[in-house]
Parts: structure tokens; C-alpha cells; sequence
């Protein structure tokens, strides 16, 4: 079986950066791009905050761009997940090897995990038809869209303060549904969302529908109380969903090292991880920032993280 320079893991704006990366070196990497590639940037609509975009790009045809410029320069791509990780020892000559969701295996010197992180979600169905029409998982991403418009914030901790605080740059009004009667925030992120005059809360409530998915737009939340089981509706334009995130990482644990959250562990200023030769970038490995151009930097820092790797094993091309 041929053994690979470099298999990347993942298709988002690491993926993709890695691969344009690591192909311009002629290290031909081979990117498992998973069954639904491009990663979240495919659940959103127009992206503004992407440099070089100046009257900004739909997320869907910003991670096309980037498959094709990757593809370009001799990235192969095969879309298929990958499910289980051998871990190899490259430094004794022994390759990694990967398996798919088809059973397919491959052999590679390197691996790039670029997996990313899926945002949690309510499991409704109208949420899914919403995605992208109202219903958001990111303030920084869609905040400016709802300049003047009322929004609903879904959560308690420290993440959902965030995007709530976010939103009063742009929104009338903004509604944090929880549902509990106390916040699992930290005590100074709690203190900020309570002394904002544009924040208010709605306590021991959760969603069980949004409307209005004929429609195509967001119009209401439906509410059920989780004390008196009452169901009320609330006006609003945006919902925020912020009950946290989850790293795609379940097929390596007990492989690498991984935080209490799943999150890969990187060493300092690098993309290195706890296993030689598998280097980690995104939100596999980032759960601060969560942005597409944070993403595609450290993808650019894997790749050259795992040139160098390459080039002290001996092997350049």
C-alpha cells in the first residue's frame, strides 16, 4: 500500500488551507473530506468578516473556492469520513494508517486532523429548515445582519453571554432563554449581561418550535416552561443557539491527548500534538475563537508544522 506524505483529516477552512499548503510544498496530500464536506461555513449564508471579500461571500462558495484552489495545486480529495486512526511511529519508520466509513485504509507519514466542531443544537426540525434563515450559531459571524432587529440568545454559560453581549452592538433587543432560574456562567460574564439595558431573561424555559419554517424566515420561538409546562410565544427575528460545542474527535480517544471536552491538546505556539507526526488545527483544537480566518491560519500552521516534520524524517516529496 502506498504510503502518504500527508492525509488531512477534514474539509473546513483548516482542511482546505492545509491542503493548499501542503500541496504547493509537492507533498501531494490526500484530503479526507468527509461525506459533507466544506464544515460549518456550509450552514451559513453570506460571510463578511472573511479577509479579501470586500462585499462578502456566501460560505458555500467560499469553501468551493478554497476546495478548488486546493485541487489546483495536486490535492486529492476523496469524500469519505475517516473513523479510526493506527497510530503509527513515523520516527521508526512505522506510517499511520487510516480508516474510512467505506473500509477503505491508508498509509501516511503525517496526519492533519481538521475535523473541526459541531455546534450543539435544540434537535428540532424547524431549527434544521432555519439554519441559515434566522436560525445562527454565531454572533461574530451573523451579528450584523440583525442591526435593529429583536434576538433570541439560547443558553446560560459563559458562551452564550458572549454572543448575547455581541448582539447588543447591532440588535433592538436581545432575549436570553434558559432553562433553568440560574446561569452557569461565570459570576463577572453574569454581572455584564445583567447591567446591559438591551438584555433581558426569560428563566426556566425551553424551545419546541420555531416559526415560521413554511415561510422560510424566522418570526417566533415557541416556549414550554419547565416549572408550569405553560406554552407561550415570543416575537423575534434571530435565534442564537449557544448551549456550546462539540469537537469531532471521537475516533481518537484514547489515541492523542484530549481535554476534559474533547478538544485535541496542542503544544505551545504549535500545531504539534501528544503523538509525533499528527498535528491538529481549527476548532478541533480551538475552542476560544471558532472563526474561519483563525481556522485557516492555523491549517496554514499545520501544514508548514508538518513540512518541517517531513523534512527531518528525510523525506522532502
Amino acid at each position: 500500500m502506498e504510503i502518504r506524505n500527508v492525509i488531512i483529516l477534514g474539509s473546513g477552512p483548516a482542511g482546505y488551507t492545509a491542503g493548499i499548503y501542503t500541496a504547493r510544498a509537492l507533498l501531494k496530500p490526500l484530503i479526507l473530506a468527509g461525506i459533507q464536506p466544506g464544515g460549518q461555513l456550509m450552514l451559513t449564508t453570506e460571510v463578511e468578516n472573511f479577509p479579501g471579500f470586500p462585499d462578502g461571500i456566501m460560505g458555500p462558495d467560499l469553501m468551493d473556492y478554497m476546495r478548488r484552489q486546493a485541487e489546483r495545486f495536486g490535492a486529492e480529495i476523496i469524500y469519505e469520513n475517516a473513523v479510526d486512526v493506527e497510530i503509527g511511529n513515523p520516527l521508526e519508520k512505522i506510517p499511520f494508517k487510516v480508516k474510512t466509513d467505506t473500509g477503505k485504509e491508508f498509509l501516511s507519514w503525517t496526519l492533519i486532523v481538521a475535523t473541526g466542531a459541531s455546534a450543539k443544537m435544540l434537535g428540532l426540525e424547524s431549527e434544521t429548515k432555519l439554519v441559515g434563515r434566522g436560525v445562527s450559531t454565531c454572533a461574530t459571524c451573523d451579528g450584523a445582519f440583525f442591526k435593529n432587529k429583536r434576538v433570541v440568545v439560547i443558553g446560560g454559560g459563559d458562551s452564550a453571554m458572549e454572543e448575547a453581549l455581541f448582539l447588543t452592538r447591532f440588535a433592538s433587543e436581545v432575549k436570553i432563554i434558559h432553562r433553568r432560574d440560574k446561569l452557569r456562567a461565570s459570576p463577572i460574564m453574569q454581572e455584564r449581561a445583567f447591567k446591559n439595558p438591551k438584555i433581558s431573561f426569560i428563566w426556566n424555559s425551553v424551545v419546541v418550535d420555531i416559526l415560521d419554517a413554511e415561510k422560510g424566515k424566522v418570526e417566533a420561538v415557541v416556549l414550554k416552561n419547565t416549572v408550569t409546562g405553560e406554552i407561550s410565544k415570543v416575537q423575534t427575528d434571530g435565534i442564537f443557539i449557544a448551549i456550546g460545542h462539540k469537537p469531532n474527535t471521537d475516533f481518537l480517544k484514547g489515541k492523542i491527548d484530549l481535554d476534559d471536552q474533547g478538544y485535541i491538546v496542542t503544544k505551545n505556539g504549535t500545531t504539534e500534538t501528544s503523538v509525533p507526526g499528527i498535528f491538529a488545527a481549527g476548532d478541533v483544537q480551538d475552542k476560544k475563537y471558532r472563526q474561519a480566518i483563525t481556522a485557516a491560519g492555523s491549517g496554514c500552521m499545520a501544514a508548514l508544522d508538518a513540512q518541517r516534520f517531513l523534512e527531518n524524517l528525510g523525506i522532502s516529496h
